[in-house]
């Protein structure tokens, strides 16, 4: 894979260590089982160790995805994985109301994006924060006015179904705007299946121009992906975090990883590091050592990210 050009599809980052590293140890990857060989990051998630960590991988640009979400305790909406500039991490409530909280974490994301052209910010929405027309409005501003080049969603930490109602006008504003939508994609514990491949059906049927992502090849739910990919010929998925897990008990093995990449067509998959849980350099190391003709590889890398979002294809 020498030469080829590389973009992170998947990226989160933070204002302060202590934000990053509370994130980190409030997310549990369960999932795949255990793999005594995955090796974690040390890296907080704060924008100069990406920026260092993407120059030394030679990763030309990255998509930011924000994480927002919340959780209802003692009656009322706090945020559960504090990252918005200037709140707290020990996960108490604010005084800042929780749609100005998602507001300014984007604003920042999309302020560092100005300045860092190589980090593309995928900004959140939250239909617990805001409502319909809050998120869409605040969506097309951003666009407008802060350079956002495409929308996160966590349906699983954020607790709600990827078809729920009061997601479409922002889903709307996606399709009309031509912003892709990279959402999580796995299975939860308990009988709730938000983030299963099956669960976005509902979306795409309805915004069928929608260019929505289904990150970590769907995660431990990986064995659905090829299905849903067969219906719907027009989604995408991105490789983060399911690369370091390939050999565990859940995940697949580096040859059925291969073949479902092959099945899906590797021009749809899209390279991620999910940093700063991964760093860049494994990540990229994990993909060059599946059993993939270059081709497909540079592919993954770089290309089809390029071309989703309209990057010029050099390195």
């Amino acid at each position: 894979m020498p030469g080829s050009l590389i973009i992170d599809a998947h990226m989160h980052l933070y204002q302060t260590r202590e934000q990053g590293e509370y994130n980190k140890a409030g997310y549990d990857v369960w999932e795949y089982g255990e793999h005594p060989d995955v090796t974690f990051s040390d890296r907080s998630g704060v924008p100069g160790e990406a920026l260092e960590a993407m120059r030394r991988s030679g990763v030309s640009y990255a998509i930011v995805v924000n994480l927002f979400a919340t959780i209802e305790t003692g009656g009322r909406l706090v945020e559960l994985l504090p990252g918005a500039p200037g709140g707290s991490v020990d996960g108490s409530s604010h005084e800042i109301p929780l749609g100005d909280r998602l507001k300014s974490f984007n604003r920042w994301l999309v302020e560092l994006g100005k300045v860092h052209e190589e980090l593309l910010p995928f900004v959140a929405i939250d239909p617990w924060a805001l409502s319909p027309g809050e998120n869409q409005a605040h969506l097309a501003d951003l666009v407008e006015s802060g350079g956002a080049r495409g929308v996160k969603i966590h349906p699983v930490i954020q607790r709600f179904e990827a078809a729920d109602e009061r997601l479409s006008p922002a889903f709307e504003t996606c399709a009309e705007l031509d912003l892709p939508v990279v959402a999580h994609a796995g299975p939860s514990r308990g009988s709730v299946r938000f983030g299963e491949p099956a669960a976005f059906a509902g979306v795409l049927q309805r915004f069928p121009r929608l260019k929505l992502v289904l990150a970590h090849l769907g995660g431990g739910a990986w064995r659905d992906v090829e299905r849903f990919a067969r219906d719907f010929p027009n989604a995408y998925f991105d490789c983060s975090e399911i690369l370091h897990w390939t050999g565990a008990g859940g995940g697949p093995t580096p040859d059925r990883l291969a073949g479902l990449i092959r099945d899906i067509g590797a021009s749809r998959v899209l390279f991620g590091s999910d940093f700063p849980w991964y760093d860049l350099d494994t990540s990229i190391e994990a993909l060059d050592r599946l059993p993939l003709a270059e081709e497909e590889k540079a592919a993954i890398a770089g290309l089809n990210a390029a071309r989703l979002l309209g990057i010029s294809g050099e390195s």
